[in-house]
């Protein structure tokens, strides 16, 4: 679980002692909370998914980071630390860019665990949205073969559901995906969700 350790930071002392933490902290609205610490399971799903991805897009004007680069959203004054997020903005890329975050990611996804899949299905989901460069937010269940994609249509935000013997669909970056790769190695039960 997530606690706030701070009642207020301003974003530029927050980044500045972020730099030098042990800890990582996401920031919102000038509250600071550290970040809980990741089961192996999820440490594998998401750098089977950052595998894919950066396998995928090497060589093509996009960046993959995992685990340790912040995404910004302005519209909230928050800066939150997704498992796996892709930029393929120009300005984000750019060597004048600030080197520990990105404003214009174009794949945002977190790995659910049970002390933050609250925050990730709400207050992330609608924080991200805010973000016009978004055109998909992942979620991965690690206790389960299930991944949900909100993606950006538009008609508006649709959710896509993949569950064990299916093929998930990154369409912001042209991949698709064997569920059985995305939870390789992972020690989750591929039989289907329904009883295959």
């Amino acid at each position: 679980m997530q606690q706030a350790f701070i009642p207020y930071f301003n974003e530029t002392d927050y980044l500045a002692a972020e730099r030098a933490a042990q800890i990582k902290h996401e920031y919102v609205a000038g509250e600071v909370f550290a970040m809980a610490g990741a089961s192996k399971t999820h440490g594998t799903l998401a750098g089977n998914a950052f595998i894919a991805l950066r396998q995928h897009l090497r060589g093509k004007p996009c960046g993959v980071w995992m685990a340790d680069m912040k995404v910004r959203v302005r519209a909230d004054s928050a800066y939150y630390y997704p498992d796996v997020v892709v930029t393929c903005a120009g300005g984000d890329l750019s060597p004048d860019a600030p080197n520990d975050y990105v404003e214009a990611p174009k794949l945002v996804l977190e790995v659910l665990s049970d002390s933050t899949e609250p925050v990730d299905r709400r207050e992330k989901l609608l924080s991200y949205r805010r973000l016009e460069s978004l055109e998909e937010y992942v979620l991965i269940d690690q206790n389960k073969a299930w991944v949900e994609v909100y993606r950006r249509t538009p008609a508006g935000w649709m959710q896509e559901v993949y569950e064990a013997g299916e093929e998930v669909r990154f369409a912001s970056v042209d991949l698709t995906l064997p569920l059985a790769d995305l939870y390789a190695d992972a020690g989750i039960d591929m039989v289907g969700v329904g009883g295959a």
